[in-house]
């Protein structure tokens, strides 16, 4: 059975069970839901679709609904969970669908029975859809969740702690709202104290959770610098990256990256670990985990080193780690891989993230794109040091190939997504090179394996990218990625120009190219710096070649700068509008009519272009000297078309917007339905509940009336004793105050005693003291006798060593004058040296100009001959033509000439 039929069974079977709970709808329902379970559409709410949309509205309705079976809530709980499998998916989850606070209003129902199966199933998947997600308290029921989280973290229940620790370190991380409440609250000291003797648990795990949450909570506080403090830092940086290395998971692996990346913010504990003495070592087994071919684990390991790299302490320690082996060990790379498969441990820590870069495993394509970028700054740091890192160059040489191995052409045939990749890819590859061409070494490197070729060919498919039928609004699209992946392969082309045979002519020829207009108009105009200053320095130089297009350049950037302008004031509206009506769907015809309009404008240039070309036969011979005016005539009307057919364009993507902002309003509206339905149900049960207080509460007000009777007998009974007390009391004091007079004489002469006895004690210490003193004196006086006596010799020593070093100074000074000489006459050929070296470096620039303006010109020539070549190959076909009817008329005239011979016979 197909997706497609199972939802519309599965809608099915939630309406019937929503009319009538029998025991049979709910058997039905969940043969549906699991039969979903069972058919893995992972991608099922991303595709965006309105059936896969209402069955999840349904499923999370019967989620928080507390009438619902529990087997049949256990089921859907489990389906969401499958579903919620990518980013996109828990996002909209917890964004559109309010789950996270019905997941939370379940676990509220529920607080009574915490080891309940079905709170351990809700727990799990608020983890799932809480990660790196923030929740703010004031959604329903979080305050709830927050309470009953921190109740069951100090049970002794293992299956309920650990989820619960998970869901806390969310909740937690990076959000000051949930961690002020939290501080608030009464109880925040004791559950300190429960987290902190969580850090000797058994469960890595647990330790893992127990650190983030206490790094959110605590590391701006005293509790926090206690912990985390320079005494401490070291072991938790040990344990964080063992956790790392050795853990209990993926999971594991996660949240410990996470909680490293965390404490990296904080200034003072990036500078601890720019001083662990392990660093190198830890980075190194770090990096071995990328040869366990996980995505998931290389995403996160790629996350800590580039998170890394934001510390400049850490970043010359990574380059050491990374560029550490030799040339030899880096070239045998096949007999390294050879070696990983039979499960030998590769000792090159670069050569894993090198395999990252070109590796076939599914879902890698970020990994990918993480690896060039961490391998562009650290590049750029250790071509950047003051001296290059030996491994560098051996590095380079090994990389170099696998980074041209994604520049080859790629087939249009393989659809838009892996266009898209490729030039992703492109563009963080190109960054790399030039990164790589900062370095005059490297340079060279680089221009022995980069051809002319292979760059003009990569330009001519991102040519044909940038010129697709995608809208040029949003910086997603296919055009905008191709322009990007261009610019940065037109600035590599620069670098080298110089380096690389016929890479200057290519380049200048494609900067003379019509289609260049669009990239470099996108470039000028876009809000990016980086792709502002690239599009400006390839303008600066285009604009000296004699066949730029500077016209197509102005009318496409004043076609981007309206589009912009009109996007500007289309959202302005589209707000205005939302504010003042209702949501509901706009009409969709207006889509047909723009399509209409769309093809009859494509149909009048068409229509427009063949008179073209039929005038100019007609008029070829006799008004050569016209032509090019009307060329430039119709060349102007095409233009005016052009710009008519994209404003047309423009004003159909508009109302596309507008619709798919309609639907997204609709799909709002039921989910504030959804949740306003859940808080009339949590207003219903308070209501219950305060109905319930308040009985008990009368039956309480019963027995406290009948309880005042009694104490009023008991207090005329307490009267009569408390008489009794009163005289025997008077009696008492009397007593007292003798004996107290008399204690306070007793203690008058007792401390009398006590001072005596301190300052004998004083006195006799001070003479011991005295005693000591004078007999160091005594030997301290001795001694420094001695020591002057061997300081005088050493004095008489001394002076006769300076009487002969000014006797070797006075020579020395003699050999210098000479040198000094020397010197002079030395400086003199110097000077001569350089007067003829400036004159020669004159001449060599007059060179380098004159060269300069031949490779402009012979870009220039190779453009008309091409031209001619075109037209020469027009004027051979009308040749062959002519031929052709000439033959046809002697042909005719022969067949002609022997019929009447025939006639005449």
């Amino acid at each position: 059975m197909d997706v497609t039929t199972c939802l519309k069974s599965l809608l099915l079977a939630m309406q019937q069970y929503g009319c009538g709970r029998s025991a049979h709808n709910a058997a039905q329902l969940l043969k549906q839901v699991e039969e979903v379970s069972a058919l893995r559409c992972d991608q099922l709410l991303s595709s965006g679709q309105l059936l896969p949309i209402e069955c999840l509205r349904g499923l999370v309705e019967l989620t928080g609904n507390p009438n619902t079976c529990p087997t049949l809530a256990s089921a859907v709980i489990s389906l969401l969970a499958q579903l919620a499998c990518d980013d996109d998916s828990r996002r909209m989850l917890h964004n559109s669908f309010n789950l996270t606070s019905i997941m939370a209003s379940v676990i509220h129902r529920h607080t009574a029975t915490p080891g309940d199966p079905l709170v351990l199933q809700s727990l799990q998947l608020l983890q799932k859809l809480t990660y790196s997600t923030r929740v703010f308290p004031s959604n329903s029921y979080i305050h709830e969740l927050i309470g009953f989280l921190m109740t069951n973290i100090h049970s002794h229940n293992d299956d309920i702690i650990m989820p619960c620790l998970g869901l806390m370190a969310n909740l937690c991380r990076d959000n000051h709202s949930v961690q002020s409440h939290i501080k608030s609250l009464d109880n925040v000291k004791p559950f300190y104290r429960t987290l902190i003797n969580f850090l000797a648990h058994n469960s890595l795990t647990v330790v893992v959770f127990t650190l983030s949450i206490l790094a959110s909570l605590t590391l701006n506080e005293k509790v926090g610098e206690k912990l985390f403090d320079a005494k401490n830092i070291h072991q938790t940086f040990q344990l964080v990256f063992n956790i790392i290395v050795n853990g209990d998971g993926t999971l594991t692996r996660k949240y410990s990256v996470d909680l490293l990346v965390d404490l990296l913010q904080n200034p003072k504990i990036a500078d601890y670990l720019t001083r662990y003495q392990h660093f190198s070592a830890c980075v190194s087994q770090v990096l071995g985990l990328l040869q366990l071919k996980d995505p998931d684990s290389a995403a996160k390991v790629l996350d800590l080193l580039l998170a890394m790299c934001g510390v400049l302490g850490l970043r010359p320690l990574l380059c050491q780690v990374l560029f550490k082996p030799a040339a030899p060990k880096l070239r045998a790379t096949g007999r390294r891989q050879a070696a990983a498969l039979c499960g030998e441990p590769m000792v090159e820590p670069g050569l894993a993230l090198v395999q990252w870069l070109s590796s076939p495993v599914d879902g890698a394509e970020g990994c990918s794109l993480k690896a060039l970028q961490l391998l562009k700054e650290l590049l750029e740091e250790a071509l950047g040091a003051a001296s290059v890192y030996d491994g560098v160059r051996s590095f380079v040489e090994m990389l170099l190939p696998v980074l041209l191995g994604f520049i080859k052409g790629v087939d249009p045939a393989h659809g838009d997504a892996h266009l898209r990749r490729h030039c992703e890819r492109i563009t963080h590859v190109s960054g790399v090179l030039l990164i790589m061409c900062a370095e005059d070494a490297m340079r060279a490197l680089v221009s022995k394996q980069v051809s002319a070729q292979l760059c003009l060919s990569q330009v001519e498919i991102l040519l044909d990218g940038c010129h697709s039928n995608n809208p040029p609004g949003s910086d997603n699209n296919l055009s905008q990625v191709c322009a990007e992946a261009l610019l940065k392969t037109l600035e590599l082309m620069s670098k080298l120009r110089q380096q690389v045979k016929d890479m200057e002519t290519s380049f200048y020829r494609t900067l003379q190219d019509q289609r260049i207009a669009t990239p470099l108009s996108r470039a000028l105009t876009s809000h990016h710096r980086e792709h502002v200053q690239t599009g400006l320095a390839l303008l600066l130089e285009a604009t000296p070649l004699p066949d730029f297009p500077s016209v197509v350049l102005g009318e496409s950037i004043a076609a981007n700068n309206a589009y912009r302008q009109r996007e500007a004031e289309l959202s302005v509206k589209r707000i205005a509008v939302q504010d003042i009506l209702p949501p509901a769907a706009p009409p969709p015809r207006m889509n047909t009519s723009g399509l209409e309009v769309s093809s009859t404008s494509s149909s009048g240039v068409h229509s427009l272009v063949e008179k073209l070309h039929s005038g100019l036969e007609l008029q070829e011979q006799g008004k050569d000297a016209h032509v090019s005016d009307i060329i430039g005539v119709y060349e102007q009307k095409l233009a005016t078309l052009a710009s008519k057919e994209s404003r047309l364009q423009d004003l159909l993507e508009a109302k596309a917007v507008a619709l798919s902002q309609a639907d997204r309003l609709i799909a709002q509206y039921h989910f504030q339905r959804a949740q306003a339905e859940a808080e009339a149900r949590k207003l219903a049960s308070l209501l219950k509940e305060a109905e319930r207080r308040r009985e008990e509460l009368q039956g309480e007000l019963g027995g406290q009336l009948e309880e005042v009777k009694r104490s009023k007998a008991d207090m005329e009974e307490l009267l009569q004793h408390n008489a009794r007390l009163q005289h025997d009391s008077e009696e008492h004091q009397a007593l007292k105050g003798s004996y107290n007079t008399l204690l306070n004489r007793f203690n008058e002469s007792e401390r009398i005693l006590r001072e005596l006895q301190a300052a004998h004690t004083s006195l006799a210490k001070q003479l011991d003291t005295l005693r000591k003193n004078h007999e160091a004196l005594q030997l301290q006086h001795d001694r420094t006798a001695s020591l002057l006596q061997e300081r005088e010799k050493e004095i008489t020593l001394l002076r006769s060593d300076l009487q002969l070093k000014e006797d070797d100074i006075e020579g020395l000074r003699g050999e210098l004058r000479a040198h000094g000489e020397k010197a002079r006459e030395k400086e003199q050929e110097r000077r001569e040296m350089e007067e003829m070296l400036d004159v020669l470096r004159k001449e060599l620039n007059k060179t380098e100009q004159a060269r300069k303006d031949a490779s402009i010109k012979a870009s220039s020539l190779e453009l008309q001959k091409s031209q001619l070549e075109g037209k020469l190959k027009q004027k051979e076909d009308e040749l062959n033509k002519h031929s052709a009817m000439i033959a046809m008329i002697h042909s005719l005239s022969s067949g002609k000439m022997k019929s009447d011979v025939n006639l005449s016979l």
